[in-house]
């Protein structure tokens, strides 16, 4: 196999889209096309390219594998950190370390981002399920910290006990919440319909409302008006009779 001293870089643009440069060999450029790249030949040359749509997961995954195939083949390939799966640096949580107020931070973003009540009903399941919800969770939580308190100190049975009333404080809000799916479901509907009547209402007024000319037409005249209308006999031409 020859030796191919040629370099190419990918890399990622500002557009979002990933772009390889320096493949101007059929053997590099095949590899790119096989890997999952767009060819690209125009008077700027030939390059490859991944549409600004591709997911992100996808064109790390490309452009890992298109690397990988290139360097086998003795290609040099320069590949930034964000595109290589084996040098990106594992998600940091927007709260450090406190993951599970990360994840409730997206539930509160999916709630406040529904757009009606079925997208709300999905977003408030993540707190209220029963088994899986966040509440259970942490309604859990407390009762298994209350319990661990009295196996580590048998005279800590205050503070036991406040981690107990805490628990059932979660479990009353369980309770009040408790099956209200359809109710939640049904959110903005009631409203969205009684919109659509008083609309179909006030179309329906326009269609049957006289026209302005029609109301002028027909209106009773006023006192001192001319109430005769003109008529063929009242404009009939006079014959003079014979004069005596």
């Amino acid at each position: 196999m020859p030796l191919h001293t040629r370099s190419i870089t990918i890399t990622s643009e500002f557009s979002g889209s990933v772009v390889a440069k320096g493949a101007t060999d059929d053997l590099s450029a095949r590899l790119l096309r096989h890997a999952g790249f767009q060819q690209i030949d125009d008077w700027h040359g030939r390059r490859h390219r991944l549409p600004t749509t591709t997911p992100l997961a996808d064109k790390v995954a490309i452009a890992t594998h298109a690397t990988e195939m290139l360097r086998a083949a003795r290609y040099e390939v320069d590949l930034p950190p964000s595109l290589d799966t084996a040098r990106m640096s594992p998600p940091v949580h927007p709260l450090g370390t406190y993951a599970a107020g990360a994840e409730l931070l997206v539930i509160t973003d999916r709630i406040r981002a529904a757009e009606n009540g079925a997208d709300l009903q999905q977003a408030v399941d993540h707190l209220l399920h029963p088994e899986h919800g966040a509440l259970e969770r942490v309604r859990e939580a407390l009762e298994v910290a209350g319990e661990q308190v009295n196996d580590l100190d048998d005279e800590a049975y205050p503070l036991a006990d406040r981690f107990g009333f805490a628990s059932e404080f979660v479990s009353s809000a369980q309770s009040e919440l408790a099956y209200i799916d359809v109710e939640l479901h049904r959110v903005g509907t009631v409203s969205e319909a009684h919109a659509a009547a008083q609309a179909l209402r006030g179309h329906e007024g326009a269609a049957l409302a006289t026209s302005p000319a029609a109301a002028k037409a027909n209106v009773s005249p006023g006192p001192g008006s001319e109430t005769a209308r003109p008529n063929a006999a009242d404009h009939s031409p006079r014959v003079p009779g014979p004069r005596r």
